[in-house]
């Protein structure tokens, strides 16, 4: 059984497999006490608590960067935490669709930390065959750097200077997950947390499946930016792997905690739209060092493309998110756009009404 990790150099240090599988066995752990908590006690978290949780993953991960650190070397840390930040940034975006989901099938606030957690499990579970099927094409095709690149730069366009309209996720996705449920008795009203209910001796489903089945299909639609996102960050599989865990475990609280501070986050998709297109760069820069393709070059790699360094990708990302969150919720522009999408949130709660 071989490691997860594909080394990035000759010589480069690597993480041992026993290290890789204490590393899931403990992450797993936490998952599993994390879904029997929400499982046992279904409830909407107050803000202290949202908070904490919050806290608690972010420090967990800034540990797990640091033992990455010391176990591998800086390069390996400094890739686990650039691809960390990315992932759990564009993870709120995810945010914004998840708010939307709750309320189309009017979810009880008290079971969507439930309904967030099994749709997060569902959605690691394909990340992770995403991931493997990667990692597997980028070890033995090289130009696939040229298609992440070239699809990241495009999907930042579409983020910068298309209309963000709320509604595409859900509706992109209510299709698939019609096809997926059509054969199934649903009744129309929940019950309680249940999957299954009882409607005039009849054994029908609750809506309840649905909302899972949304929750961890849009994850999955968001995973194709993302994942091709971090591995331009680092060819690590397990880094990749972990760096999606720790991100999406942060989430659940994260949707409690920010709560109305979404419709704040104005700039969000801008600066997320910068992080997509610089890591579209180092992608493409990436393909032409590593280039095969006879028609480029001859075949040989271009040396004169310049390499950009994990340190740099860091302070980029870092940097980005900083002045995304200060020019949302400070400057004078953030608060006006913040204001003119609430009034214009209100005019459509008034109009369908």
């Amino acid at each position: 059984m071989s490691s997860l990790i594909l080394p990035l150099q000759t010589g480069a240090p690597t993480l041992s497999l026993q290290f890789e599988i204490i590393s899931f066995a403990v992450l797993g752990a936490i998952l599993l006490f994390d879904l029997l908590y929400v499982v046992k006690r279904p409830h909407e978290p107050s803000m202290k608590e949202a908070g904490l949780w919050v806290g608690f993953y972010v420090t967990l991960a800034i540990a797990f960067g640091g033992l990455l650190f010391w176990q591998a070397g800086p390069e390996y840390g400094q890739q686990f935490m650039a691809g960390w930040i990315t992932e759990y940034s564009l993870s709120v975006d995810n945010l914004f669709v998840f708010i939307i989901i709750m309320a189309r099938f009017a979810v009880p606030r008290k079971y969507q930390q439930e309904v967030l957690m099994f749709g997060i499990i569902i959605a690691l579970i394909l990340r992770g065959i995403f991931i493997m099927l990667g990692a597997a094409v980028i070890e033995n095709y090289s130009w696939v750097f040229y298609i992440f690149g070239a699809f990241l730069l495009y999907t930042a366009w579409k983020q910068a200077f298309e209309k963000n309209d709320e509604d595409e996720g859900p509706d992109a996705n209510s299709g698939f997950v019609y096809k997926l449920t059509k054969n199934l008795p649903i009744s129309k009203e929940y019950d309680g947390n249940k999957l299954r209910t009882t409607v005039d001796g009849k054994r029908l489903f609750t809506p309840m499946v649905l909302v899972f089945i949304t929750i961890g299909m849009t994850d999955l639609l968001f995973a194709v930016d993302s994942i091709p996102a971090i591995f331009g960050l680092t060819q690590s599989a397990f880094i990749v792997f972990t760096a999606n865990i720790f991100a999406l475990m942060g989430l659940r609280q994260l949707y409690f905690l920010l709560g109305g501070l979404m419709n704040r986050l104005v700039f969000l998709q801008h600066g997320l739209s910068i992080i997509l297109a610089f890591i579209g760069v180092k992608l493409v820069f990436h393909a032409m060092h590593v280039n095969e393709l006879p028609f480029l070059n001859g075949g040989k790699p271009i040396e004169w493309a310049p390499e950009i360094s994990t340190n740099l990708s860091l302070f980029v990302i870092l940097g980005t998110i900083v002045l995304t969150t200060v020019l949302s919720l400070w400057s004078p522009w953030g608060k006006k756009a913040a204001a003119a999408s609430e009034a214009a949130k209100q005019d459509n709660t008034t109009d369908t009404e």
